[in-house]
């Protein structure tokens, strides 16, 4: 029997229990704070940005649209300049890391939860995250969806709408479902 706790477990890619009371206190907490930014008005730019900063834990150069939905937020490392367009969602069990210079279409999704292929270990709410890692200089269209474990390379194009199921290289554009270079 392991003595990790169960965000340990899924910090490490291990199946975890998402029920557990530490981690549904902390997706409360995140539930707080980006119910407070996305009722927040365009004029209190001051508010957005400390709403922000307590959500990301630290400090950063970004522009997100409300709506915006996570699960934790402190699992996602922005770089610089990072720009999200409205009503995206990043659940962010596993490390989501998006370089400087990203932009984000609207509408776009980013996965890092799974759950087991066998049924009773579903029944009994276990899952386990990938970490998604994005480039710098990537611009991912409206729409995408981008799966647990994938890489996007620096400067790629994720066309609107795509799938994006395998990692992609740097320097390409891809688009379809699943996501193909093309």
């Amino acid at each position: 029997m392991s003595n990790e706790s169960e965000k340990q477990k899924m910090l490490s890619g291990k199946q975890y229990n998402p029920l557990d009371r530490e981690l549904s206190a902390e997706r409360e907490q995140c539930k707080i704070i980006l119910k407070q930014f996305n009722d927040s008005v365009p004029t209190d730019a001051k508010q957005r940005r400390n709403l922000l900063k307590s959500l990301f834990k630290k400090k950063a150069q970004i522009w997100i649209e409300p709506p915006f939905y996570c699960d934790y937020g402190s699992n996602i490392e922005l770089g610089k300049q990072v720009f999200f367009n409205f009503n995206c969602v990043v659940l962010d069990a596993a490390k989501v890391t998006i370089g400087d210079n990203v932009f984000i279409g609207p509408a776009v999704q980013i996965y890092t939860s799974t759950h087991p292929k066998d049924a009773s270990l579903r029944r009994k709410f276990f899952e386990s995250a990938k970490e998604v890692k994005i480039g710098a200089d990537v611009w991912i269209g409206g729409g995408a969806i981008i799966l647990p474990g994938v890489t996007v390379g620096d400067r790629s194009i994720i066309g609107a709408g795509s799938v994006v199921t395998k990692d992609i290289p740097a320097d390409v554009s891809v688009a379809g479902n699943p996501a193909k270079i093309i």
